[in-house]
């Protein structure tokens, strides 16, 4: 019955291929799954390893070509031009994918939608021409979204792009608590980011509804702000990462990787032991985590005043300092100052790569310091970690407006970096009673979010109503 079932229960997703994209929309893949769908999901060339499809047995994959170089850069400066020549290059080829998916069999009388990305703005069109609806996976809050919807009118009456140092502190009166340093800001022209958050709100508009990785716990004035300027459902389904029935189906997956796969996961786990193994030598609280995330780049000053920040803090640390972390920099040992090591010595580990969601599980970690990406703030509240915010770009500094000033579950630092602010920060969060009350707090917003996703909760009752929503899209499904 239940194969039968999902054989008449088909959906079709396309994520965008970065990183912070890729992994809620594999989530998403996971909760329908429970639900009883089979999965069918796009993905392009482009960053093709970051999917690795022979982790997902259950799922059917198909490959985009793209015709974007490997080398390509998605660094902050350039992640604009990258997202519009992944559009470009990739209509025909999907347009082909996807009349060939529907050919097959009865598959367009079981495939209820396309849940494509927002990024994506140039797919939406082509699926309506083929006669599949869109849902729409927002990868970032409500409030940013908000900001995406409202910043054209903020560039019509002058107040963006800003022209003076004193303007950035204005108060954006459409979006409270927002100021104008706190608007989106991608890259350095501001027409080419005004054209992009257009066509992002409009494939919003365009679609069935919303699909969101938050929850009314954290943004409910927010998701009520949206529904009312979109007239669309906002589906508030995060943290996507905590559902039950993630670790369900990861726990009841018995098909065997690739050797290339299982290559990735043995030098993986060797990475994830070494890091939990140096955590499991700390006391309760005490470790401060430090990353941020995988496109952002720090000009070399911020990040040798950083490190001497961190030595003189005297407090544990683990840093995440990938290939990429400094600007012009490959190696990391070419990017740490000199004696740095020596003088960190018995007190902070450094890696390349970690396992993040397991290490801000770690009783050991008593804050993060992040560059308050979405993903990794929603990851942090989940675990109740409070959190140092240095934003870079994109949502960020909107992101580190609510951690800092909304649920006051952490302290913003922003660049440039002067090691003294950085010590006295970290030594804020880790060491004093201010630090300990957003620790507190973070406890108490962790409480709510873990009800969100039990089945009374508003993210589960959201899932009931995503899933209900696809079912009505096709009398097949029901049956």
């Amino acid at each position: 019955m239940a194969e039968k079932t999902m054989k008449n229960r088909r959906v079709l997703l396309f994520p965008f291929p970065f990183q912070g994209h890729i992994n809620p929309m594999l989530e998403l893949a996971a909760v329908l799954r429970s639900r009883s769908f089979s999965v069918t999901i796009f993905h392009t060339e482009y960053n093709y390893e970051a999917i690795h499809p022979s982790k997902y047995p259950s799922y059917r994959f198909i490959t985009i070509p793209d015709r974007v170089s490997k080398l390509t850069s998605s660094s902050q400066d350039h992640v604009l031009s990258l997202i519009c020549a992944l559009n470009d290059n990739c209509t025909t080829p999907f347009r082909e994918s996807l009349a060939q998916v529907l050919s097959e069999g009865d598959w367009k009388s079981s495939v209820p939608c396309l849940v494509l990305d927002m990024h994506w703005y140039k797919i939406n069109p082509i699926a309506k021409l083929l006669g599949v609806p869109t849902l729409v996976l927002r990868t970032g809050s409500a409030a940013s979204l908000n900001g995406f919807i409202t910043l054209p009118a903020l560039y019509r009456k002058g107040i963006l792009p800003s022209k003076a140092e004193w303007e950035l502190e204005l108060a954006v009166e459409e979006l409270p608590p927002m100021r104008v340093r706190d608007m989106i800001a991608v890259g350095n022209d501001p027409e080419q980011l005004l054209n992009f958050v257009v066509l992002d709100a409009e494939n919003a508009r365009t679609s069935l509804g919303i699909i969101i990785n938050t929850s009314q716990a954290m943004e409910g004035a927010e998701l009520d702000k949206l529904q009312r300027d979109l007239a669309l459902p906002a589906f508030a389904v995060g943290p996507l990462h905590k559902h039950d029935m993630i670790n369900l189906e990861a726990a009841t997956t018995n098909t065997s990787p690739s050797s290339c796969t299982l290559k990735l996961l043995d030098r993986e786990r060797d990475q994830d032991r070494l890091c939990m193994e140096w955590l499991d030598s700390h006391p309760p609280k005490s470790v401060l985590y430090v990353s941020f995330g995988s496109l952002a780049s720090m000009d070399p000053k911020d990040f040798t005043e950083m490190a001497w920040g961190l030595a003189d803090s005297s407090q544990p640390f683990l840093w995440v300092v990938r290939s990429g972390s400094v600007e012009s920099v490959l190696r990391v040992e070419l990017a740490l100052p000199d004696g740095f090591r020596n003088a960190t010595h018995g007190i902070g580990k450094i890696v390349e790569w970690a396992p993040q969601r397991d290490i801000l599980a770690h009783r050991a970690i008593g804050g993060f310091w992040t560059h308050c990406g979405w993903n990794s703030t929603v990851e942090s509240i989940a675990e109740g970690i409070p959190m140092i915010c240095t934003p870079f770009f994109s949502d960020q500094m909107g992101n580190t407006r609510y951690v800092s000033d909304v649920w006051k579950v952490g302290l913003e630092l922003r660049t440039p970096l002067e090691r003294g602010k950085v010590e006295r920060s970290v030594r804020r969060l880790m060491t004093t009673e201010d630090g300990e009350e957003m620790r507190a707090r973070a406890r108490d917003l962790q409480g709510m979010l873990s009800e969100c996703i039990q089945k009374e909760g508003c993210s589960y009752k959201a899932v009931d109503d995503l899933v209900g929503l696809l079912l009505s899209l096709s009398p097949s499904l029901s049956e």
